[in-house]
């Protein structure tokens, strides 16, 4: 029988945007959630940014980060409901070069299980821009924690079966 090759993991350089009007660097729980699980997972955290939830400020720290090939991933959380100034969405969609349906998908499912039918409320949304995978999620630590362990985590390890977003991304090798 054949041996399956051994893949080493890729350590991923990861910025992390949260997008809220409320939120300081003191208070930010559900940016500092993401910072510390993508290092637990021995990720890089290389780009951390509080924006305004204002379709400008969200994209031109985007466009500056997907521009920055030392980036690979960017972890975007709030702005993705459906009150007031939310705008996320509608920033970061015409960024994308492809969309990931399955993310929101995914995501809603698994949030139902939690929360019901107050899931439908998230727009959350995924996709590729100039070869970084971008992630936006609701602005609560849960949803993160949800977003994280439901989905971001094993597609970013390169080691995870059948498939990943590793082989996509065209990272550099960092192996762990």
């Amino acid at each position: 029988m054949a041996k399956v090759a051994e893949v080493s993991p890729q350590r991923l350089s990861i910025g992390v945007l949260t997008v809220s009007d409320t939120r300081t660097d003191e208070n930010d729980t559900s940016g500092n959630y993401l910072i510390q699980a993508l290092e637990a997972q021995k990720h890089r955290a290389v780009a951390r940014s509080i924006v305004a939830d204002d379709i400008y400020q969200i994209r031109a720290t985007l466009s500056a980060w997907i521009a920055d090939a030392n980036i690979d991933v960017v972890l975007v959380t709030g702005g993705t409901g459906f009150s007031g100034r939310d705008s996320t969405p509608e920033a970061v969609r015409p960024l994308f070069d492809k969309d990931i349906d399955g993310f929101g998908e995914v995501f809603r499912a698994l949030s139902f299980q939690e929360i019901g039918s107050s899931t439908v409320q998230s727009r959350a949304v995924a996709g590729f821009a100039n070869d970084t995978v971008i992630f936006c999620m609701p602005g609560s630590t849960g949803a993160c924690k949800t977003a994280w362990n439901g989905l971001i985590r094993e597609q970013l390890d390169s080691s995870h079966r059948p498939c990943n977003f590793v082989g996509v991304l065209g990272v550099r090798e960092r192996s762990l």
